[in-house]
């Protein structure tokens, strides 16, 4: 519970802080960022799916952390896509998010809302509550890396 606090303590820092530009020194840093924030939130996401799936057994507690987690996470990366983070480090991000960002937000947007759903969804401690928000969020996922990420 400590390391959950300690995480909201810092994404709202980082949300509630300078403009996205100013965040970062280089556009590596930012790459670094997105790409650090979106792997925590898909480790809390595969504990879920671990769940949904029937791969390990409902924990109600943890799928609520976890929820809560990913709700908070599914915040973040989206400052780390600013202009000229197309290039500086390794990135499966394709150009299409620079070129076409109102669709890349409208993505973004629906997996803040589906985390959000999912998170309430496991504070229900409902297993099958949780199995159609997870199916949901994982949906938004999909959906942007298969318009958005490289293979």
């Amino acid at each position: 519970m400590k390391a959950l606090a300690a995480l909201t303590l810092a994404a709202a820092a980082l949300t509630l802080s300078a403009p996205a530009s100013a965040q970062f020194a280089k556009a590596e840093d930012a790459i670094k960022y997105r790409q650090s924030a979106l792997f925590v939130m898909g480790q809390h996401f595969g504990g879920l799916g671990a769940m949904a799936n029937g791969r390990v057994p409902f924990d109600a507690k943890v799928a609520q952390e976890n929820a809560d987690i990913v709700a908070h996470m599914a915040k973040l990366p989206w400052a780390g896509f600013g202009p000229g983070t197309d290039k500086g480090a390794p990135t499966k991000a394709l150009p299409e998010i620079w070129t076409e960002q109102a669709k890349f937000k409208d993505h973004a947007e629906k997996l803040e809302a589906e985390a959000v759903k999912l998170a309430a969804a496991a504070k229900t401690g409902n297993l099958d509550n949780l199995k159609t928000a997870f199916g949901a969020t994982a949906g938004t996922c999909k959906a942007c890396h298969d318009s958005f990420r490289a293979k």
